[in-house]
């Protein structure tokens, strides 16, 4: 047996999945009933002990082609963990890729009670364990940091376009998952992704038609650097910005972040078009989001959520920039908001051709 203790005390018992190693994270859930593969290699879960609201996870195994990026959650807690899943593209079970890669787990645990504790008292720490310990100080006091650092790339990395090249853009990669790079290649753009502290001038050296700005984990104002980078980009070239490019745009111009209870994580979140009053069904992953309010006469609120009313998207026309928290990606609608990067490309071709 082994233990979920919660910052609050509570304790959950189940059995032990993934690696053999004790750890501390931040708790949140995911409401998916699929994409789990989509989650375990989203770099934006980077310090956090995801769980499942699904009940059964891994019934079609693991496929490399769908994976986002390199693992960087801390743990993972799942109700019902399948060991013979069945799948024509699968490569195996989930068990033994958690424990090839450091991540301890737990299954067999109440995860409908882990989210309603998560929904009702607001994420909070836990600790993966095999005996309790009578201190939780060390598990109350942490905090992800560092997180963007954790998960960028180290060096620039040039792809071409899928056929014929109609844009170059420069993708600043906070964590950026890889379907935001396929969007882009399969729709003629060729991309330069860029380390998360590039200077502006070295992004603008490459003479881009736009730049990309990509989700991430962690608070969004522990990135200092990147929103003074950022200050000397927009404006210069048309940006579209996701998630955590979403936010760090925003306190670049001077707006402002908070967080949120308990975030936004699944692929069912409603988002409503304030232009056209229609509804999206998007997927999400974040805990933090940006107070439009605090964009007062320097962007337009674009897209809320219908179901608590923060801040979905920005739009800031005289900068021909523009910013969503959600992930136009990630095909949960299955290509509900995929115009988004239609809408870039259309942006960069108008400037190129101005």
């Amino acid at each position: 047996m082994a233990y979920l203790v919660l910052g609050n005390g509570m304790i959950f018992e189940g059995l032990r999945i993934g690696a053999p190693v004790d750890r501390v994270g931040e708790l949140v859930f995911t409401t998916g009933m699929e994409g789990y593969l989509e989650t375990l290699t989203d770099p934006s879960y980077y310090g956090q002990i995801v769980t499942h609201s699904f009940p059964l996870i891994g019934n079609y195994g693991l496929i490399p082609e769908d994976f986002e990026g390199e693992s960087a959650l801390f743990g993972y807690i799942v109700r019902e963990l399948c060991g013979a899943p069945s799948n024509f593209r699968s490569e195996g079970a989930l068990d033994g890729w958690l424990k090839a890669r450091g991540i301890p787990g737990l299954c067999g645990v109440d995860t409908r009670e882990i989210v309603r504790l998560t929904r009702e008292q607001g994420v909070m720490n836990a600790l993966i364990c095999d005996e309790v310990p009578a201190d939780l100080s060390a598990v109350r006091d942490f905090r992800v940091e560092h997180a963007v650092a954790s998960v960028t790339c180290r060096e620039k990395i040039r792809f071409p376009a899928e056929g014929d090249e109609k844009c170059r853009v420069a993708l600043m990669d906070y964590g950026a998952k890889q379907n935001i790079l396929r969007s882009l290649l399969r729709r003629g753009c060729a991309v330069t992704v860029f380390p998360a502290d590039t200077p502006a001038e070295a992004v603008l050296a490459e003479d881009p038609d736009g730049v990309m700005l990509s989700n991430g984990p962690g608070d969004p104002k522990e990135n200092t650097g990147c929103i003074a980078q950022l200050r000397n980009l927009l404006g210069r070239k048309p940006v579209f910005g996701i998630c955590l490019g979403h936010q760090l745009t925003a306190l670049a111009l001077g707006g402002d972040t908070v967080k949120l209870k308990y975030g936004h994580r699944g692929g069912n979140q409603p988002v409503k078009d304030l232009r056209t009053g229609r509804t999206w069904i998007t997927s999400q992953n974040h805990g933090y989001a940006v107070v439009a309010g605090s964009l007062r006469g320097t962007g337009a609120e674009s897209f809320v959520n219908a179901n608590d009313g923060s801040c979905e998207g920005m739009d800031y026309p005289d900068l021909h920039c523009f910013t969503v928290q959600f992930h136009p990606e990630a095909c949960p609608g299955p290509q509900d908001t995929g115009f988004l990067f239609d809408r870039f490309i259309a942006m960069m071709e108008e400037k190129k051709h101005a």
